[in-house]
């Protein structure tokens, strides 16, 4: 048997449009991402899930309401899906970061199996714990479908982690504001079902930053 995971990036915060990087820093959504929840919710319906897991902080937290409304279900909070803590460059802005730690930026997006952010997180870190995460769904929520509200690191590394890839692979996976994705999760045949759903987003859709 298998657990159906459908993974959702929060919807956009105030952060995103200008490329800041959040990490534990805890903006809340953007006018259009308050939008942006409201459609994702209706969209989540047609799947039928359990259960609902949110990242804690706001901009995860404030997307899950618009699901748990719509579907009748109580969010539960779950660190395993937090955002990866960016350290030194969390609240920074793309440009910042390039200036200040252009080595370890580039790190970041070529190597970033090897990066350890400075007084923050390694992505082995996040790979941990996500995985850690989706085996408590699988033995908790065995053929039933969850919705996981999360944050972009967590949400690809948990695509390296359910299909057992290097984590060299992090970055192969787009994951843009309010997407949904579907892994249906099982230790030997785990399938990526669907990625990045944003269809239904319309002129509410902006494409991510692959940076952040």
């Amino acid at each position: 048997m298998a657990v159906r995971i459908i993974y959702v990036r929060h919807a956009e915060s105030l952060w995103n449009p200008i490329g800041r990087y959040q990490g534990r820093l805890d903006p809340e959504l953007s006018e259009r991402g308050h939008k942006q929840a409201q459609l994702l919710a209706l969209t989540l319906k047609k799947y039928n899930p359990s259960a609902i897991y949110s990242s804690p902080l706001k901009r995860t937290y404030m997307t899950a309401e618009y699901i748990s409304k719509e579907l009748g279900l109580d969010i539960q909070i779950d660190e395993d899906i937090i955002e990866i803590d960016h350290g030194e460059w969390s609240g920074m802005l793309v440009e910042e970061v390039k200036e200040k730690y252009p080595d370890m930026f580039r790190q970041w997006l070529y190597e970033p199996e090897t990066i350890k952010f400075p007084h923050g997180e390694t992505l082995v870190d996040v790979f941990n714990r996500v995985k850690r995460f989706q085996e408590r769904m699988l033995e908790k929520h065995d053929g039933e479908t969850v919705v996981a509200v999360s944050h972009t690191v967590p949400i690809r590394a948990s695509f390296v982690a359910g299909l057992n890839l290097p984590l060299a692979k992090f970055w192969s996976f787009g994951c843009d504001n309010a997407s949904y994705s579907i892994l249906d999760y099982e230790k030997v045949r785990p399938i990526l079902y669907k990625l990045n759903n944003t269809y239904f987003l319309g002129d509410l859709f902006i494409p991510a930053l692959d940076a952040l």
